[in-house]
């Protein structure tokens, strides 16, 4: 009892500046520089684990919208692209992206080098404590890379070769997405014209989008999409439950998508914004669904599953490039919109003769040139004319290069697999395993 009463009062001395700079810290109103660098590095980590998971909606999205015998195939393609994506962006693309003072071709190349990361052991006098640790920054950027990679992958579906479009992966991650992302994040060209991209609907999304459009007009439609005389014949997915699951992860990621985009954790003013994004992006996605659960019912007839869930990721796409800055009923008419676009773009992409298995481009480079335009709507610091020259700019070089690769692939390794081999499925073709066995006549 005596020992009690001897250690409280000695508590209470050791606390007393403690509890005094305390006072004196919410006084000022100002947050601890550490602690805001603790708060952001956290955030860039939280943020990271979702939009990590949204690698596994993609997956599970791709392989409900594909036929049967190509599962495994959509798969295999999703593990291996995040993880070479994982790596090149350690070898180069995170210093491409990021060149800080070391631009190779000032505001347009970044810097060849390695990711390195702080020291084991971090003393607080030995970084800069003004944003976040190296590690959680490069770990919350390299999310991104793979997403763009993912968006390919699922409009090339079903007819190609697996390692030649691996191959692509490598320069797409390590190469083409650094260099264009380096323009408007990186500090580059777009940045300094005033280009706004909030979270990445041209950066990402439509960088992804035009990719995938290179990919499909070289590779082709798949065999039986369109008949001779222009006719279209719907081919439908495995498992629409899979296909809905993915669409769930992927709503669930993209408030690590956009919210970790507030770069910042450490005041209240931050906490506010990134709670305003989440809502916002949240209504955004429930627009795009009921836009397009209503429009399709109006158009067809029927409500279509497929368009509902595309509806709402172009909700959540269009609502990327700009998520703090509007209101919930503005967040609504943004991600509507959204919805509307993917029932009116994929039977136009049908109509081009351009096959995309699972309406990528209608989603992430259609709805992510509406959600750039749109941002001067609510972003008084960005102008209409400026967020259309960046969408060109990005789309153009994303474009351009990459058909180019996809071409060079065609005419040297081969990019499509055999008619036989399309027709019997990618899984026993390229890999020799099924996703469901039990199924095969074998």
């Amino acid at each position: 009892m005596n020992l009690i009463k001897t250690l409280i009062p000695a508590a209470a001395v050791i606390a007393l500046p403690q509890v005094g700079l305390a006072q004196e810290t919410a006084a000022s109103g100002e947050t601890p520089q550490h602690t805001q660098y603790i708060l952001t590095s956290l955030l860039f980590l939280m943020g990271g684990f979702l939009v990590f998971w949204m690698a596994a909606g993609f997956a599970m999205l791709e392989a409900g919208l594909v036929r049967s015998k190509n599962v495994t195939m959509q798969l295999t393609k999703n593990i291996a692209l995040f993880s070479l994506a994982a790596i090149m962006y350690w070898l180069v693309g995170f210093n491409l992206m990021y060149p800080g003072d070391g631009w190779t071709i000032t505001g347009f190349l970044g810097a060849f080098s390695p990711t390195v990361l702080e020291p084991v052991g971090l003393a607080d006098t030995e970084t800069d404590l003004s944003y976040a640790s190296v590690g959680s920054d490069f770990f919350f950027q390299l999310m991104f890379c793979a997403t763009t990679a993912s968006i390919v992958s699922g409009t090339m579906a079903e007819r190609v070769k697996l390692w030649p479009f691996l191959l692509f992966v490598v320069v797409l991650t390590g190469i083409i997405y650094p260099i264009e992302a380096s323009w408007q994040w990186g500090g580059g060209w777009l940045s300094e014209m005033g280009f706004s991209d909030f979270a990445g609907s041209t950066l990402v999304h439509a960088a992804g989008g035009f990719a995938a459009l290179a990919g499909a007009i070289v590779l082709g439609p798949r065999i039986g999409k369109f008949t001779k005389d222009g006719k279209v014949v719907p081919i439908p997915g495995s498992n629409l439950a899979l296909a809905t699951l993915g669409t769930f992860i992927l709503w669930l990621g993209w408030f690590g998508f956009n919210g970790g985009s507030q770069l910042a954790m450490g005041t209240i003013g931050d906490m506010a914004d990134i709670s305003r994004i989440f809502a916002n992006t949240n209504m955004a996605a429930a627009a795009g669904a009921v836009a397009a659960l209503i429009l399709t019912q109006v158009r067809f007839g029927k409500v279509d599953l497929t368009m509902t869930l595309n509806g709402a990721l172009a909700g959540l796409v269009s609502i990327t490039a700009e998520p703090l800055a509007p209101s919930l009923f503005q967040s609504l008419i943004i991600g509507g919109i959204g919805g509307v676009i993917v029932v009116f773009a994929v039977p136009m992409l049908d109509r081009m003769r351009i096959d995309d298995v699972v309406g990528a481009i209608p989603v992430h480079l259609i709805a992510g040139f509406w959600g750039t335009f749109i941002v001067a709507w609510t972003n008084s610091d960005a102008s209409f004319v400026t967020q259309i020259i960046g969408f060109v700019a990005i789309g153009v070089f994303v474009f351009v290069v990459s058909y180019v690769l996809f071409t060079v692939i065609k005419s040297t390794v081969g990019l499509r697999v055999g008619e036989e081999e399309e027709i019997n499925g990618l899984d026993m073709a390229e890999l020799g395993m099924e996703a469901y066995p039990e199924f095969s006549k074998g």
